[in-house]
């Protein structure tokens, strides 16, 4: 270990480049260096090809479409997504144990013990992202620092397809020259009410005392912020952490759908992630649907059930029930995306004491789990999706 090497941080964000495009990319030589459109009705992902026109996510195709008339779109394969998010999760448990997975493509490795076996955490964030080129054919952004919320900036500043180090002396220059809204825990609001007060960095959030961070923003938002802007983030990098929630969503694109067929979309969705957690032993107790609007608005609506389930049809009930309610105002605003979720998902075994035809049903459950473990997820579909074959392949949500 040499004097240099002590001014590195020992935490890695290791994010990789527009994801879902640059799968196509690679599995279609024939798209490297177009401009790549993942999607329907709606963008799912962009390469940075397409970003550079101005083409960005959650727009809808025919303004991408508008914006760089020589985009190619192609379908979402969600399949060969996770499939790849799964060899580059190879690449980075074979690179360090200490692995904290924040989504499908992106991590936290902790190398601080590899020393002695594998150089400097920059030399290890190089080799990481040639082993990830090597064995994946993806290309991916590493930040080096001491935080986790500088080791983020980091890669998020090195994209696309780089490495940058922030080194212990240069954290201060790094971290105040930034604007505010790069702060995690700034959106929209936060950033105009401190534009309002002529506070556009983070240096000039970390120059406030700390009671005029709290009296500008509020309590817990000003001393959150104030301790980042002055590079405190005591979190560790949790290895083995499980999620806190399982889901699913569907883009719908801008064709007018009836309440009947989002029903039908969202019992593929509710069936994908009761299965999904069945098959992992989990059970949840807060069901959550998400919506998407034309105008590109936002809406959730969740409830709580008595006792923790996998079972589809408890989880389906109320998912319909949540759509029932909120559908007059979708359907006046145009539903583009809808996505299901069932969280504070544990451990707890499914409840014996259920009523008869909740039982029945999930041995129905049972049923068609072992049918599709034997035969395929495709080989068994429940009837009311016959006839619905488009809506077969929703979107993963990702991980809390």
């Amino acid at each position: 270990m040499t004097d240099g090497d002590l001014t590195e941080g020992t935490v890695l964000h290791a994010d990789l480049d527009a994801f879902f495009a640059s799968v196509e990319q690679r599995d279609d030589p024939s798209l490297r260096g177009r401009p790549v459109v993942v999607g329907g009705g709606v963008v799912v992902a962009a390469s940075y090809e397409a970003k550079r026109r101005g083409v960005r996510t959650p727009s809808n195709i025919r303004q991408a479409r508008r914006i760089c008339p020589e985009a190619v779109v192609v379908p979402p394969r969600f399949e060969a997504y996770t499939e790849a998010s799964r060899r580059v999760f190879e690449v980075f448990r074979d690179t360090t144990p200490i692995v904290e997975a924040l989504s499908i493509d992106e991590a936290f490795l902790e190398v601080g013990g590899l020393w002695r076996i594998r150089g400097a955490p920059s030399a290890i964030a190089r080799q990481l992202r040639a082993d990830v080129a090597d064995r994946v054919g993806l290309p991916i952004s590493v930040g080096v620092a001491r935080t986790k919320y500088l080791a983020k900036i980091a890669s998020a500043s090195a994209k696309p397809d780089g490495l940058l180090v922030v080194h212990l002396e240069q954290e201060r220059e790094f971290l105040h020259a930034l604007p505010v809204e790069r702060l995690w825990g700034v959106g929209e609001v936060t950033a105009a009410k401190l534009h309002e007060h002529h506070v556009r960095t983070v240096g000039q959030i970390a120059a406030m005392e700390l009671g005029e961070a709290t009296s500008l923003l509020g309590g817990a938002t000003g001393r959150h912020l104030w301790a980042l802007a002055q590079g405190h983030d005591p979190r560790r990098v949790e290895t083995g952490k499980r999620r806190g929630s399982m889901g699913a969503q569907h883009a719908l694109g801008s064709t007018p759908r009836t309440v009947e067929e989002i029903e039908v979309i969202l019992l593929g969705l509710v069936d994908r992630v009761t299965s999904r957690m069945r098959r992992v032993d989990r059970t949840g107790s807060v069901v959550t649907i998400s919506l998407r609007f034309g105008d590109f608005g936002r809406s959730t609506a969740s409830h709580t059930l008595a006792r923790p389930t996998s079972h589809t049809e408890t989880v389906l009930d109320v998912a319909r029930t949540l759509l029932r309610q909120r559908w007059s105002e979708a359907d006046r605003r145009g539903l583009t995306l809808i996505g299901v979720s069932v969280g504070q998902v544990d451990d707890t075994p499914l409840q014996l004491s259920l009523p008869l035809d909740a039982a029945s049903g999930t041995e129905l459950d049972t049923a068609i789990d072992e049918v599709r473990g034997k035969f395929g997820t495709a080989s068994l579909r429940r009837a009311a999706q016959l006839g619905h074959g488009a809506e077969r392949a929703p979107q993963p949500i990702l991980p809390d």
